[in-house]
């Protein structure tokens, strides 16, 4: 059978597309709208929240949130790091085949036709530019409402109080949304696979979180030992090791090895078992 005159898989399904598309959907506008406005909303809550008593000041970094825009926005990434942005994650990646199947257009797509490895890598693609962009707009918002809540001032290290000049801090600051990115590449691929599974977006999105939940506590099961390094969620605080007076960086090291990892084999799977998957829907 001889192809039809004109038809070229790789324009197939373009990125432009798939772009336009995703952000069109409500639950990205929300969700960007959610990600950009919550900065705002913790500056609203430590100005009408009772100020700490420098005295008694246990050095947490939510103690030294107030300290500068550099600290503000460490604080606001830790507090977002461990499920806001994972939910993020996993919406938009979970969401993205799933909602083709559940709204029986996925069919279609096959049929039109685009190749099924082209259909999964367009939409991992965009999936994942989505992500990052959630993941690097929350912290760059912090620094900004940070910086003009509680002036540019030089970041004061948790647990210790050493200060460290601004100036010096700022390339770290690009470690650490860098590790941040890494360390949700498991949430994104998780969320994909089941994607490919499931015709349920709902279903890819709240397995992918609740997974993460799960390891979340097995990582506070101190009798698994050295096990425990193998969970993705072990390393997600390495980041803290790039604010310190002495950069480290075999925790991010080691956090990224086993995130980029277990993301690879993720996204193998589902792109092997997407090949042969029957699609009816």
């Amino acid at each position: 059978m001889t192809a039809a005159t004109g038809y070229t898989p790789r324009r197939t399904l373009p990125l432009r597309v798939e772009i336009v598309r995703q952000f069109k959907r409500r639950r990205t506008l929300v969700m960007f709208g959610l990600l950009l406005a919550l900065p705002w909303i913790l500056v609203v809550a430590f100005q009408f929240g009772p100020q700490p008593n420098g005295q008694q000041m246990a050095l947490r970094i939510s103690d030294l949130a107030t300290a500068g825009g550099l600290n503000f926005a460490a604080f606001a990434l830790s507090v977002s790091a461990t499920f806001l942005l994972v939910v993020a994650v996993a919406l938009f990646c979970g969401d993205t085949v799933a909602s083709e199947a559940s709204w029986s257009s996925l069919r279609y797509l096959l049929a039109a036709p685009v190749p099924r490895d082209r259909l999964l890598r367009q939409k991992l693609v965009v999936a994942l530019g989505y992500s990052a962009a959630a993941v690097i707009c929350l912290p760059l918002m912090a620094l900004l409402a940070g910086t003009l809540a509680f002036g540019w001032n030089d970041i004061q290290v948790p647990g210790t109080g050493e200060t460290i000049p601004a100036l010096d801090v700022l390339p770290r600051f690009g470690i650490v949304i860098g590790y941040a990115l890494v360390s949700q590449l498991v949430v994104a691929a998780l969320a994909f696979l089941i994607s490919t599974v499931t015709d349920s977006p709902l279903g890819a999105v709240g397995g992918a979180v609740g997974l993460w939940i799960v390891c979340n506590i097995l990582q506070a099961v101190e009798a698994l030992g050295v096990l425990r390094e193998f969970l993705p969620t072990f390393w997600n605080t390495a980041w803290t090791d790039a604010l310190a007076p002495e950069l480290d960086w075999s925790g991010m090291a080691k956090g990224a090895s086993v995130s980029i990892t277990y993301a690879a084999i993720l996204i193998a799977v589902a792109f092997r078992r997407f090949r042969h998957k029957d699609v009816v829907s």
